[in-house]
C-alpha cells in the first residue's frame, strides 16, 4: 500500500475548492504536528485546523454503514479500531491547540460542487479562529 500513488478524489476536489472561496491556505496531506503519526487530508496551519474527510464505510458513518455479512467479525474489529484511531487523533490534535474539521463524503454533493450546509458551518467556524482569515463567518451565513 506504500506505493500506492495517493491521487485526490472527486470529494476532495470540492473541499479545497470551498476552502479557496473561503480564503483559506492549506496544505494537503502534510503532518500537522511532527511529532503526531496523523495525516489529514487538508492542514491550515494559520488556523490550526485540520479538516478529515471520512469515508462511510471506512470511517462506520452512523446514517450509511451496513456491517458486511462475510467475515462481519474481523469488519467489525476493524471499522472500531478505525473509529478509535480518529477518536485518538482528534484528542491528540485538540491537546495541541489544533481544531478537527471531520466530513462525512454524504456531506459533499458531487452534481452542485457543495458542501452540504451543516459540513458549511464547520468549515467556515473554522475560518474565523485567527485574526488575518477572510472569507465569510459562521455567524454572517444567515443561517
Amino acid at each position: 500500500m506504500q506505493a500506492n500513488v495517493g491521487r485526490p478524489t472527486q470529494i476532495e476536489f470540492v473541499v479545497s475548492r470551498t476552502l479557496r472561496r473561503l480564503h483559506l491556505r492549506f496544505r494537503r496531506r502534510t503532518r500537522p504536528v511532527a511529532s503526531l503519526r496523523c495525516t489529514p487530508d487538508f492542514v491550515l496551519r494559520t488556523q490550526r485546523a485540520c479538516v478529515f474527510i471520512d469515508g462511510c464505510f471506512w470511517h462506520g458513518c452512523p446514517k450509511h454503514f451496513t456491517l458486511p455479512k462475510a467475515n462481519a467479525e474481523w469488519w467489525a474489529e476493524k471499522i472500531e479500531a478505525n473509529r478509535e484511531r480518529d477518536r485518538r487523533q482528534g484528542r491528540e490534535l485538540a491537546e495541541r491547540s489544533w481544531a478537527v474539521v471531520r466530513i462525512w463524503e454524504h456531506e459533499v454533493d458531487l452534481r452542485s460542487e457543495t458542501l452540504t450546509p451543516p459540513a458549511l458551518r464547520r468549515v467556515e467556524a473554522v475560518a474565523g479562529r485567527s485574526p488575518g482569515a477572510r472569507g465569510p463567518r459562521a455567524s454572517a451565513s444567515g443561517s
